[in-house]
């Protein structure tokens, strides 16, 4: 964007801000001078377009009122639609870690070390290169905002793996057991980069105004700011202002509560895309809304995860969160960038993926990847400026692991192998997405060169992917992070069987299981084992403590089970991998492995 047209734009955001028949007040003018003084602060670097990728967490497909849903309103989201080139059939994975493992490497979720939700399988791989090392590397500033979980230690927190700012939260979601205690979504303490700070207002509230601080800090260079809500995950909670009218209408208490959350998220959203306007970047942004999987709330199901909705709105489709029928992996994509020359806006009917959109971006921004593994995304570049039409092509989703879903070794369970016509499911129902799209009828029986075709397909992507299917460990003794603290949610545990929720430290769950560590030097560390998070400094309630590292024991009578806090042990190690594992005993006698650990190396 040259000179003239942006300052045309400026000049163009700046009266539309003004107040309508009143006198003009200082604030405004301080507010024009500052944006004014951001755009003539670029321009004397190339123009280069600014990013900004929104994602919110559990929001379907059918969670828009744009998309035909009769009682949600989300009205800057429909002119986020109207103003953008919208994908019609583009896919995501089924839950949350694997999408947010996919969006930032350009590859499938199972090749990163994060194709988990917990279970010691959602951190993301040292040798994985991010979006955002990308960016960084090609002179933009990089932030997030939200949710991460790709990984609470190092070498996987969003700070190892590209971005200069991130506020966010730990863990899965707000209220999980990593997450910091207490928090309700409401004036929470959350992460800035490695150090804990007490916010004030709603969890999206917070992500949005710190977003927008950190587009406004500095203007020599573009930015990559990456806005991924927690919001409407549960927890459902929100102000009543939001959900009291979807209760009004009819809703159950916590239905009205996820429609809240995304008015409350629709609302943050308009205001900022008020801003980008006033500060005159937003015909030179590249603007990216998604969401990270199926509705979790929008609709109720006829049979559990797998079924048709039989109250509620999920756009025609079957299957919700954590289901491989297209309700559980296929939502919106939007992408606005009005200086791009990217045509009107409109429908792009081909089939798209995650993992596209990490080329798509290089393509537009013109960036260099200089290193890292292979993509498996391909640039949606040419179609988005109107060259032509998605090729067809095969995709993948699929959930790795988890109680009742795929085990590394099982390679249908849960799948979905897709084409622009074709979905099969679990390596047997063929469905025609074009005479069927909410996937009723199989047709595996009529069509057995195509599910033979799609099968033999799948089973070369997994043999690709099942090398890679390995937990990363978690790094201790390194300068980046001494101490580690670690938390019962990436124990390596099987099932159902980890403990990941506030729910389950509360009742205190019998589970013991190891975390798979990486001790970065020799030397001697400190372990402090505690039932609660340290700075709470309650009670330990347990008569003995165990420690195992490698071939290492330590034991400990406790003799106040009702005044101690914690207790450490310090053992000489050598570097390398290990497993940890630890064992509490209740007063009643019973185990269970402390829920935290705090890892320091001493020397």
């Amino acid at each position: 964007m040259n000179f003239s047209t942006s300052l045309l734009s400026f000049l163009r955001s700046f009266l539309r801000s003004l107040p309508r028949r009143k006198m003009v007040q200082p604030t405004h003018v301080v507010g024009a001078v500052t944006a004014l003084g951001l755009l003539l602060a670029g321009v004397g670097r190339a123009a280069k377009p600014n990013v900004v990728i929104v994602m919110t967490d559990d929001q379907g497909y059918g969670d828009l009122s744009v998309h035909g849903n009769p009682v949600l309103r989300t009205p800057n989201l429909d002119r986020l639609h109207a103003e953008s080139v919208r994908f019609t059939d583009f896919h995501v994975s089924p839950f949350c870690t694997p999408t947010r493992a996919a969006l930032m490497t350009g590859r499938y979720a199972a090749r990163t070390g994060a194709y988990r939700t917990s279970h010691g399988s959602t951190a993301i791989h040292p040798r994985e290169v991010t979006m955002a090392e990308v960016f960084a590397a090609n002179g933009y500033r990089t932030g997030l905002f939200g949710k991460w979980h790709l990984g609470d230690n190092y070498p996987s927190r969003p700070m190892d793996k590209g971005f200069q700012h991130a506020v966010w939260h730990r863990c899965g979601g707000v209220t999980q057991i990593s997450d910091y205690y207490g928090n309700d979504y409401f004036d929470d303490t959350y992460l800035v980069n490695d150090s804990w700070t007490s916010f004030e207002g709603y969890c999206t509230d917070v992500w949005f105004r710190e977003a927008t601080r950190f587009i406004e800090a500095e203007s020599s260079e573009p930015f990559f700011a990456y806005i991924a809500t927690n919001a409407p995950h549960g927890p459902f909670l929100v102000a009543p202002r939001y959900s009291d009218p979807y209760e009004r209408a009819g809703d159950e208490k916590q239905d009205a509560a996820f429609k809240g959350m995304i008015a409350n998220f629709d609302e943050n959203l308009g205001k900022f895309l008020a801003r980008l306007e006033t500060l005159g970047i937003a015909d030179n942004t590249i603007l990216i809304f998604l969401t990270d999987n199926g509705t979790a709330r929008g609709a109720r199901f006829e049979s559990g995860i797998n079924g048709l909705p039989d109250e509620g709105f999920n756009a025609g489709m079957r299957g919700r969160k954590s289901s491989a029928f297209d309700g559980g992996h296929r939502v919106p994509l939007f992408i606005r960038w009005p200086a791009g020359g990217l045509g009107r806006p409109r429908d792009v009917d081909g089939l798209a993926a995650h993992i596209d959109l990490f080329p798509t971006l290089i393509e537009l921004c013109g960036l260099e990847r200089r290193s890292g593994p292979p993509l498996d995304g391909r640039s949606l570049a040419d179609t988005l400026r109107g060259h032509g039409q998605l090729p067809d092509r095969v995709l993948f989703a699929q959930i790795h692991g988890g109680a009742g879903f795929a085990r590394p070794g099982d390679r249908w369970e849960g799948s979905a192998v897709m084409t622009a016509r074709w979905r099969l499911v679990a390596g047997s129902l063929l469905y025609d997405m074009q005479r069927d799209p909410s996937q009723i009828r199989d047709v595996a029986s009529e069509h057995p060169e195509t599910v033979t075709r799609l099968r033999a397909a799948h089973e070369r992507w997994y043999r690709s992917i099942k090398p890679a299917m390995r937990p990363t460990r978690i790094v201790i003794g390194h300068e980046a992070e001494n101490p580690a603290d670690l938390t019962s949610q990436e124990w390596q545990a099987p099932g159902s069987h980890v403990v990941w929720s506030r729910s389950h430290l509360e009742q205190r769950k019998m589970e013991s299981w190891p975390w798979l560590v990486d001790v970065s030097r020799a030397g001697s560390y400190r372990f402090t084992l505690s039932r609660w998070p340290r700075y709470l400094a309650r009670p330990i309630t347990s008569t003995r403590a165990r420690l195992e590292i490698g071939d290492i024991v330590r034991e400990s009578v406790i003799p106040e089970p009702d005044t101690v806090t914690e207790v450490s042990f310090e053992v000489e190690l050598s570097a390398g991998p290990a497993e940890l594992q630890t064992w509490l005993t209740e007063p009643g006698g019973q185990t269970h492995g402390a829920y935290f650990v705090s890892v320091e190396r001493l020397e």
